[in-house]
């Protein structure tokens, strides 16, 4: 029996990653399912980059507004959600297409999840001293020394993920990306085919510059407002999600509109920078240049390779 398929559209933020999810979805009568770990909040709409209202009545959409704010997303949670909807996509005889950047999570649905490294609290203890006294870049500085896997993907102010990741590699002796290697069953089975959307780092830059103005411009930050009158700033602060921190800044007087669009770029860009490293190390994937002729030409490229 031919196992079912399963597409994944991977990439950098600001790639293009919906557009060419939606279109391969509708070449081929497949359903759009969620690989973003902030797409999944219902709440969250302009900041995320989320398919368009009119592209998720077109054609069934799955996982988008499977949370609400202040729930936490995991790559386990992500496991069983992914494994129950694309159960049912493959049961009606149809292909489910992925799409999104969350490394880990895609990873958890092709390839299951990790063993779970152990914990040492005085190991842990000692690095949170240590945390203090230097701060959480000296510390991402050693961790790339010992597991540069993990440290390209980590942000160099993230604490609890620094701390962690130390804290495995010197109370395991192995790092923390040894550990990920280690999976267990897939959350989805089937004939994966994973595309990674690539675009030269100056043009990505004008992409996400280009999008970051959108987003200002259609409406970021009367969505951040209405959360926070909702009383959902403590949640959305919770997430660190770009855009959306810079416009609480902004909301607080902390901040002006220039500075909130110039500070999302530069984060995005981060963001893209680590979001490359991950996917060029840990996933095995066909990679097509977006930059070459055009979104049609790439669609007719992908489609080609998928006969």
């Amino acid at each position: 029996m031919t196992p079912p398929r399963v597409i994944a559209i991977v990439g950098a933020t600001a790639t293009g990653k919906t557009d060419l999810g939606e279109a391969l979805a509708e070449s081929l009568g497949g359903e759009v399912v969620c690989a973003d770990s902030r797409q999944v909040f219902r709440q969250l709409e302009i900041g995320t980059g989320k398919p368009a209202s009119a592209e998720r009545a077109a054609r069934p959409h799955h996982l988008f507004d499977a949370l609400e704010l202040g729930q936490r997303p995991s790559a386990g949670w992500y496991a069983k959600a992914v494994r129950t909807v694309c159960g049912a996509i493959h049961s009606r005889g149809r292909t489910p297409v992925l799409v999104g950047g969350s490394g880990l999570w895609l990873r958890a649905a092709r390839h299951g999840l990790s063993a779970e490294p152990p914990h040492d609290a005085q190991v842990r203890a000692r690095i949170q001293e240590e945390l203090a006294r230097g701060g959480p870049e000296a510390l991402h500085a050693r961790l790339a020394l010992v597991d540069p896997a993990t440290a390209a993907r980590l942000k160099p102010r993230d604490r609890q993920r620094i701390t962690r990741a130390l804290e495995v590699h010197e109370g395991s002796g192995r790092p923390l990306s040894w550990w990920h290697e280690r999976r267990g069953e897939p959350a989805v089975g089937g004939e994966w085919r994973v595309f990674e959307l690539t675009f030269a780092p100056q043009t990505l830059d004008e992409r996400i510059a280009r999008r970051t103005r959108w987003m200002f411009e259609s409406g970021l930050v009367e969505e951040t407002q209405t959360l926070v009158a909702a009383g959902q700033e403590a949640s959305l602060r919770a997430l660190r999600a770009v855009g959306y921190d810079e416009v609480l800044e902004l909301l607080a007087g902390r901040s002006d509109h220039p500075s909130a669009e110039a500070r999302t770029n530069l984060r995005t860009r981060q963001l893209a920078k680590r979001q490359r490293t991950w996917f060029r190390h840990q996933v095995d994937a066909v990679r097509l240049d977006g930059g070459g002729a055009g979104a049609a030409a790439t669609l007719r490229e992908a489609l080609r390779l998928l006969r």
